[in-house]
Formats: structure tokens, C-alpha cells, sequence
């Protein structure tokens, strides 16, 4: 009896000390279990997956075009997608990569529309000669999230033919997996951190019709930003079906009359009465090479709390964040926040100056054609050289960084990482010490809020600890 008595008091102060610790770190990631996979070189290889039955009833769908999937697709499997018991890949061309079949929703656009709108000229060169004629796929790495993104290149026949994907695709993922509670769809440049996304659907109610998403406008109709991804809950996804299946003419002529098919999904949705869930800032539209960790939208900042998905990124950066990740995960039993992709991950890169980068930086620009009658001498001077550039920089008390390329001196207010532009002149600098104030004072505005959320019961096996295998 007294060593029951003691095994049951050693029990009782284990669970006291887990509920202090998920106090102080304010949440708590799913459980944690480790998965091995078999290199080519035939050699283990251990990665860590969250382990949740709420995984089971989640069905990811990666959207793409045979113009990228190539170059953009086998990274996906290679990361994160590992971790995803149920994951569809959806596209303009029927085919197999990496083993892994992708499938043209491009179908379920009404045959008169394919033969007749010009936004199909690719789909028919792909379904009469595959690849062959087209420019070989090149995949940007160095300024795959530049300021324009690929959310303005509209004149691209890739583009126009994506737009019509988004609503028959919802069609052929809820026959995939007619069970599935929720239906999380992503791009090919998008980095999905599952870990997160399971914790951030367990504070919804998936009997509820829910539509989640980074919020975007197009004259009144508001819709889920593609890029950063976007979550159809089963009875939002049935909603669509209905509403959409009496009225295809109608939507048609809507995705015809509009640039991007998410704003059409968004124009279906509100029509069934179905409203956007803002997913900021669990949800970006930027990579965090690009992403101004001070940014503030809805009157909610970015920097406290936790990372779910970000776009915009290369194949190089999705492999380096999913990298980072697992590091994550074999070092802490804490939720991974977008701080801590900044602390960690971005901050280590940034110097006093770095060759042949570009770290965006485009407040102001100073050129010695338009500085010539400047009284301010350190601004009429500033195009002469890199550090005439940063004197100035550091003569401005709001500038954090510079960029200088030949006769161009640019400064920014903001802080950005930037690309690595090889064989470039350009060069960039950061005030190092107002680097760091900058992310002290946005760590002064964490309070104890870590999910913007409806007030739904959270599955309580999502709220235990990290388990891995020796």
C-alpha cells in the first residue's frame, strides 16, 4: 500500500507539472511520432509527424499546372506531405510524378466553355501533345517571393487557365474522401505546417459549415487567398456542391468575368450564406523571406502568434522550412510561432552587409539625377557608394535597412530578408541594432491569446505531449 501511495502521488505531480508547463507556454502542440522512410542510398531516415486521429479525417489538396508541377511538385512529397495520411494533387494534365498521380480537374469545367473561351488554348495543346512545344519548366529560386508575386502575372496562359480549377476541384475532393471532416487546399508554392494546422482545426466545430482563409477582396465579394491556402469544413464543402451544381452557367460566366478562380469559389460560398473565417496570421501570403514581421492587418499582428502556412516560397525554401520544423520539434514541446521562425531561422542570415543580396528594401530611393538640389547631404551623396548608403541609413533613426546597387541607393522603414541574387552588383545592409529592438518591441505585444479561433471545445488528445521513438 504505501508504494501505491507513492506511485500514485509521483503520477499526480507529473500531471501538475504538464498543466504548469502548457500555462506557461500558453499552447500545446499534438502528440508527436516519429516515422521512418528509405533514402535512395537505402539508409533510415527518421522524421517527426504529429499523431492525432483528427489527421485521418483531414483530405489536403494540392492544386498545380502541368507549366509547373514538374520543378514545384516532388519537394512536397518530400516534406511535409510525409506527414499527411490523405492528400490529393489536382491540375490541368492528367499524370504520374514521383509516383504519385495527378489528376485534371480541368474536366469538370462544362465542355462549351472549354471550346470556347481563349483561357483554354493550353488546356488543348496539353491534351493533344502533353509538354512538347511548350518552354521548358524553370523553377526561380532567388526571387521566387519578389514584391510583384506571381498574383499579378496574369497574362500567362498557366494563370488563365488556373482560375477554372477551383471550383470543380471542390467537386472531385469531396468524392476523394466524402468522410473527410475538413478539406484544407494549398499551391505548389505554398509550405503547409501540418503540426499547426491540426492544432488550429481542433478549435472548430467540423459539424459547422466553416470556410477559413487569409482575407482578399474583389470589388464586394471577400474570399480565402489561394496562395496562403484555404479550409472547407464538410458541411461548407456540401454547401458548395448545391449551390454551385443548379447554377454552373451562371459561375462560369463569373470565373469568366474575373481574374482569379479563389474569388469565384468566394462568390459561391457567400452565395450559400456561408462567410469567411480570417485565418491572419496564422495564414500568410508571403514567405518569410519577404514577410514584414511587424505587419498588422485587422488589428492583429503576426509576430506571437503561430505559423501555419506561408507562400510564395521556392522549392529550396520549403525544404529549408520543413528542415527547420523538425529541428523544431526534436528541440521543443512548444507551438512554433512565426517569432520563432524570425529568431531562428531569418534573423541568423541578416549582417551589417551582404554581397550580391537584395533585401527589398524600396521606401525610399536616391539616385544622383534626382538628389542634385537635396539640401540633406548625407541623401545627396547617398548614391555614390555602399557605405554612403548606409551613412545615410544610419543618419535616418526610422531606417533599418539598405540596399545599394550602382548609382542607386534604396532604404526601407521595414524590415525584409531578401533573396540571394548571384553575379548581382546589388548589396545589402541592416542596421543590426535597431534590427533587434524592433523584434524586442514586437515581443512586448505577446499577451496569452494564441489562436484566432471561434470559442469551440478543442479535441482534448490534441492537448498532450511530444512523443518520439529512440
Amino acid at each position: 500500500m504505501p508504494f501505491r501511495a507513492f506511485l500514485c502521488r509521483v503520477f499526480l505531480c507529473a500531471i501538475f507539472s504538464v498543466s504548469l508547463i502548457n500555462i506557461f507556454t500558453r499552447a500545446c502542440p499534438p502528440i508527436f511520432s516519429s516515422r521512418s522512410s528509405w533514402s535512395s542510398a537505402s539508409a533510415a531516415e527518421e522524421f517527426i509527424c504529429p499523431q492525432s486521429d483528427l489527421a485521418d479525417d483531414v483530405l489536403v489538396v494540392l492544386r498545380t499546372g502541368a507549366t509547373e508541377s514538374l520543378g514545384k511538385l516532388p519537394v512536397h512529397f518530400q516534406t511535409s506531405l510525409r506527414c499527411v495520411p490523405h492528400f490529393v494533387v489536382v491540375s490541368d494534365m492528367d499524370e504520374v510524378i514521383d509516383g504519385v498521380e495527378v489528376h485534371d480537374v480541368v474536366t469538370g469545367v462544362s465542355k462549351q466553355t472549354r471550346q470556347e473561351h481563349d483561357d483554354f488554348k493550353l488546356y488543348h495543346h496539353l491534351r493533344d501533345h502533353g509538354r512538347k512545344g511548350l518552354p521548358d519548366q524553370k523553377i526561380i529560386t532567388a526571387m521566387s517571393g519578389s514584391s510583384k508575386g506571381e498574383y499579378l502575372q496574369t497574362d500567362k496562359d498557366g494563370w488563365k487557365l488556373d482560375k477554372w480549377k477551383f471550383l470543380p476541384m471542390i467537386d472531385y475532393a469531396y468524392a476523394k474522401k466524402p468522410d473527410a471532416k475538413w478539406f484544407v487546399f494549398i499551391e505548389a508554392d505554398t509550405y503547409m505546417g501540418w503540426n499547426n494546422l491540426l492544432d488550429y482545426l481542433a478549435k472548430f466545430d467540423d459539424a459547422k459549415p466553416y470556410y477559413i482563409g487569409k482575407h482578399l477582396y474583389i470589388s464586394d465579394v471577400e474570399f480565402g487567398y489561394g496562395g496562403a491556402g484555404f479550409v472547407l469544413s464538410n458541411p461548407a464543402m456540401h454547401k458548395v456542391i448545391e449551390q454551385r451544381s443548379d447554377r454552373i452557367s451562371e459561375y462560369e460566366q463569373f470565373t469568366k468575368a474575373h481574374w482569379v478562380g479563389d474569388c469565384a469559389l468566394g462568390k459561391v460560398l457567400e452565395d450559400a450564406k456561408v462567410p469567411l473565417h480570417r485565418a491572419f496570421p496564422h495564414f500568410q501570403g508571403d514567405s518569410p523571406a519577404t514577410l514584414d514581421p511587424a505587419v498588422l492587418k485587422i488589428d492583429r499582428d503576426l509576430w506571437c502568434f503561430p505559423a501555419i502556412t506561408y507562400h510564395h516560397v521556392s522549392p529550396a525554401e520549403i525544404e529549408e522550412l520543413w528542415a527547420f520544423e523538425q529541428d523544431w520539434y526534436t528541440r521543443h514541446d512548444i507551438t512554433l510561432r512565426h517569432r520563432d521562425v524570425f529568431m531562428e531561422l531569418i534573423r541568423p542570415k541578416v549582417a551589417s552587409t551582404i554581397p550580391a543580396w537584395d533585401n527589398l528594401s524600396a521606401d525610399r530611393k536616391h539616385t544622383r539625377h534626382d538628389n542634385d538640389t537635396l539640401e540633406n547631404s548625407f541623401e545627396r551623396n547617398a548614391w555614390k557608394s555602399f557605405e554612403h548608403c548606409r551613412v545615410l541609413c544610419d543618419d535616418q533613426q526610422d531606417c533599418i535597412q539598405f540596399s545599394f546597387d550602382v548609382g542607386s541607393c534604396s532604404i526601407s522603414t521595414k524590415f525584409t530578408l531578401g533573396y540571394a541574387k548571384p553575379n548581382a552588383k546589388i548589396r545589402s545592409g541592416w542596421m543590426l541594432d535597431r534590427v533587434d529592438d524592433l523584434f524586442r518591441s514586437l515581443e512586448d505585444r505577446c499577451g496569452i491569446r494564441d489562436w484566432f479561433a471561434p470559442n469551440e471545445p478543442a479535441i482534448t488528445e490534441l492537448k498532450m505531449r511530444r512523443n518520439r521513438k529512440s
